[in-house]
Formats: C-alpha cells, sequence, structure tokens
C-alpha cells in the first residue's frame, strides 16, 4: 500500500511540476471548472501547440502505452499526450480540419470536417476523417509515416464514432451524418505488425426504424465482451412511442442497435426489430435520445441520453446488455462522449448540453458565467450521480486512463479568441491560458477496495469499449 501511495504521490508532484513550468501562461486549475470541494480534482492543465482549440471531437486513453488521444480539427491531427508526465507528445497530421459552415449559427461543418471517432489496440490507431475516409495509424511509427492505410467507406460525410472487439480483430464505425446512417464493419489489425484492414459488411438500420430523409443518425458503438455484441447508440427511431414524430409534439425516442458481428454476411446487411432470441435488433428506449454508450461492470451501458436529440430527455440510462432492464441516473444528461474507467469503477460524461437557454443556463448576454456545460461523475456501483463539474461550453469528450484514474477533460479556447468558442470563463480558468487546452483531473482511490465485478473483462479500453 505504501508503494502504491508513494506512486500517487509522484504522479501528483510530477504534474504540479509540470503546471508550475508551463511557459507563458497563469497557473491552470482555477476557476469554476476546478472545484475545491468535489472527489474529482483539476491536477493540471496540457497545452496543445499550434492553434487555439476551436473544433474537437472523441478522444480515447490508451492505459497500457500510456497515451492519450484526441481528435483535434483545429489543427488537423491526432493529438498524443503522455499520461505518465502529462505533456503533450506529437501531433499525427494529414486530416480534413476544420471545414467552414453555411450559416453564423454554424461555424465549423462538423459533418464533413475531421478528425472524429478515434479508438485504439496496441500500436494500432484508428480514426475517422470527415471525407468519410478511416485511417489507420501505427503509433510506433514517425509522423510522416503513421498513416498505413485510408479506407474509404463509401459515403459522402464523415466517419465517426467507433469501437473494436475486445481482440482488437474487428472494428465497428458509424457514418452518422448520411442520411440514411450506416455503420461499417471492418477486419481491423489485432496484434499485427503491419496494417492489412478490409471491410466486411456495411450495416444499415431497416428504413421502417430509421426512415430515409428524416435526417436521423447512428452514434457511439461500445463492444460488450460478455454478450460478444456491438451496441450502439441511435438518437430517434420511428414509432416509439406509437404516433411519436421526430420534431414533436409527441418526440420519438432513441433505440440501442444490438449487432452480432458473427451472424452478419460479407457485403450488406440490415438491422432490423429486436428479436430477444437472438439478442440483436433495435431495442426501442423509453424517455431516452442517446450520443453517447459505453460498456460498465456486469454488462451494464450507460448511454448519454441528450435534449439534443429528444427535448424531454432529463437524466442518463444505464441499461443491462442482457436483460435489457434500465434505471436512470437523475440530475444529469446532454452527454455526447460517455466513458467507463475500472480504474475507479466510475463512469464520466462529456455532458455539453446538460442544458441551455431555455433552462435559464447559458450565461446572459455580456456575461462569462458557467453556462450548462459539465462533466459527469456516476458511481458504477450504485448507478447514483456523484457530481457534476463546470466545463467549457463547448467541452463533450472526456476519457480516463485506468491505471492512474486520470481523467482527460478537453476545453475549447474562449469565443473571445475563436469563433464558436467557449462562452464562458471556465475554461480559460482551468487551462490558464486563452487557447484552450487538454484538463487533466484525478480521483484518488484506495487501492486495496472491493472494485467489483472481478470476474468480467478487465475494460481498460485497450480495447473492450
Amino acid at each position: 500500500m505504501l508503494s502504491r501511495l508513494t506512486s500517487r504521490k509522484s504522479i501528483l508532484l510530477g504534474a504540479a511540476s509540470l503546471a508550475a513550468s508551463a511557459a507563458a501562461v497563469a497557473g491552470p486549475c482555477t476557476g469554476p471548472g476546478a472545484p475545491t470541494t468535489t472527489e474529482t480534482k483539476c491536477v493540471t492543465a496540457v497545452q496543445i501547440p499550434g492553434n487555439p482549440l476551436r473544433s474537437f471531437d472523441i478522444s480515447w486513453v490508451n492505459p497500457h502505452r500510456g497515451e492519450y488521444y484526441l481528435a483535434e480539427r483545429s489543427n488537423a491531427g491526432i493529438v498524443v499526450i503522455d499520461t505518465h508526465t502529462l505533456t503533450w507528445k506529437r501531433t499525427i497530421g494529414g486530416f480534413q480540419g476544420i471545414k467552414p459552415g453555411t450559416t453564423p449559427t454554424t461555424p465549423v461543418n462538423n459533418n464533413i470536417s475531421g478528425p472524429d471517432g478515434v479508438t485504439s489496440h496496441g500500436k494500432w490507431l484508428y480514426a475517422g476523417d470527415g471525407d468519410s475516409t478511416l485511417k489507420v495509424i501505427d503509433l510506433d511509427a514517425p509522423n510522416a509515416s503513421a498513416i498505413k492505410q485510408t479506407i474509404p467507406t463509401g459515403g459522402s460525410t464523415r466517419v465517426d464514432e467507433m469501437a473494436l472487439t475486445s481482440d482488437g480483430e474487428l472494428l465497428l464505425a458509424a457514418n452518422n451524418a448520411e442520411d440514411p446512417p450506416f455503420a461499417t464493419l471492418f477486419m481491423a489489425n489485432g496484434d499485427r505488425h503491419s496494417s492489412s484492414v478490409t471491410i466486411f459488411t456495411k450495416i444499415t438500420i431497416d428504413n421502417a426504424i430509421v426512415p430515409a430523409g428524416a435526417g436521423l443518425s447512428m452514434e457511439q458503438p461500445a463492444w460488450e465482451p460478455k454478450t460478444k455484441r456491438f451496441y450502439v447508440s441511435v438518437p430517434q427511431i420511428a414509432n416509439n412511442p406509437a404516433g411519436c414524430t421526430f420534431g414533436g409534439p409527441v418526440f420519438c425516442q432513441g433505440g440501442m442497435a444490438v449487432i452480432d458481428p458473427n451472424a452478419l454476411t460479407a457485403g450488406t446487411a440490415t438491422i432490423g426489430a429486436f428479436d430477444a432470441t437472438t439478442n440483436t435488433g433495435v431495442v426501442p428506449l423509453s424517455d431516452c435520445g442517446p450520443n453517447g454508450a459505453t460498456v460498465g461492470p456486469h454488462s451494464n451501458i450507460m448511454l448519454g441520453c441528450t435534449p439534443q436529440n429528444v427535448p424531454t430527455n432529463t437524466t442518463t440510462q444505464v441499461i443491462n446488455a442482457v436483460t435489457k432492464h434500465f434505471v436512470e441516473v437523475g440530475g444529469l444528461t446532454g452527454s455526447d462522449e460517455v466513458w467507463f474507467n475500472s480504474g475507479d469503477n466510475r463512469y464520466y460524461t462529456g455532458s455539453n448540453r446538460a442544458c441551455g437557454k431555455a433552462a435559464g443556463c447559458n450565461p446572459p448576454a455580456g456575461s462569462r458565467a458557467p453556462a450548462g456545460a459539465v462533466f459527469g461523475v456516476v458511481d458504477a456501483k450504485t448507478n447514483f450521480l456523484v457530481e457534476k463539474i463546470p466545463a467549457s461550453s463547448n467541452s463533450h469528450s472526456i476519457a480516463a486512463d485506468s491505471k492512474r484514474n486520470l481523467i482527460f477533460v478537453p476545453q475549447v479556447a474562449p469565443n473571445t479568441v475563436v469563433t464558436a468558442g467557449d462562452s464562458t470563463d471556465v475554461g480559460a480558468g482551468v487551462c490558464g491560458s486563452n487557447n484552450g487546452c487538454v484538463a487533466v483531473y484525478v480521483h484518488k482511490v484506495d487501492h486495496d477496495h472491493d472494485d467489483g465485478d472481478h470476474d468480467r473483462d478487465d475494460h481498460d479500453h485497450d480495447h473492450d469499449h
């Protein structure tokens, strides 16, 4: 126990030293985004060289390599942070970057910007780009030769969120902005030394469930190793409940697509209504239009319900992959990426849409007070909300290192610096700069405690997600 405490102390002291030595910036971890009364504490902020952070997407941690990866469009690449030293390591370029939107309210066209989704297994990192391609990256290679394959998926918009099987052999990636949306199942690299990724099949959802022309989506998938299924968030589906419409007043709720990769045929496949006998198909959800999905203990799956998809959603949901029984996590909604950290048995959520102007959460004109964006902390044993910590107003990405219980939360630069940036002072206080950053938090735990569910595969995102 003493050695563990000494190791943890060394990490925190090293992080504090890094923060103190950061050049030309004020001290990080100040203001509303760094409360002193929470269990989850701000440690430092990692500054990213290049353009101020304006637009980023999904993030990922490989705890065995000690690396954090952020799909960072402002600098058109994957940012790599060393989770041992909490320093920027490199940015792997070659992506679309920010593509402008067509109206003042949409200055960034997310549908064609990149990078977007990202995940990893061993030395292989997989990242989606805004031109509907998957890029396969060798993390052991230098930047100039890191991208080993660029694979078109046949769409015209971004390859977004994705998940790998535990052995890294199969990759499921969603083209969320296509109409109708589709997913691609790839034969991935596993632990092989050279890259030979190929497309196995294109997956769509039955038109009666996700009708073409309705502007619907497929979002974050997750791999559950006990049932050997992918579980995919579907923000809205038809006839859930009967008579609903996608735009209200009776809003259609979302679904969860359950995909057995071993039951798919090469070429194309269509997912239909849920079949309990095969445990496949689209499960209708109650009061949840999800973006995020992550697998926690006991085959439970947290779904990031959000009022961006269904305005009536006010909670987060945890559903069991086997029984489909679910519980509601009260006091938390509006999540994009969600993450289970096996190191402390907690879920973390990037809840930048926790509330909006209708709920009085946006700061008044001319004010830079905290808005509604938070990252949520949920106890995976009880499924109760532990705490919410303010984040920059566009902070929707979150990932954790299970070996060090460090939580990484990207913060966008202020809107005084970048278009459509942070409308509050939360990010600048946490970052100690006006350039945006990746804020690092820690949850110190007693490793002698019972983490529960030790019989399951280690969910440390290398990849059991």
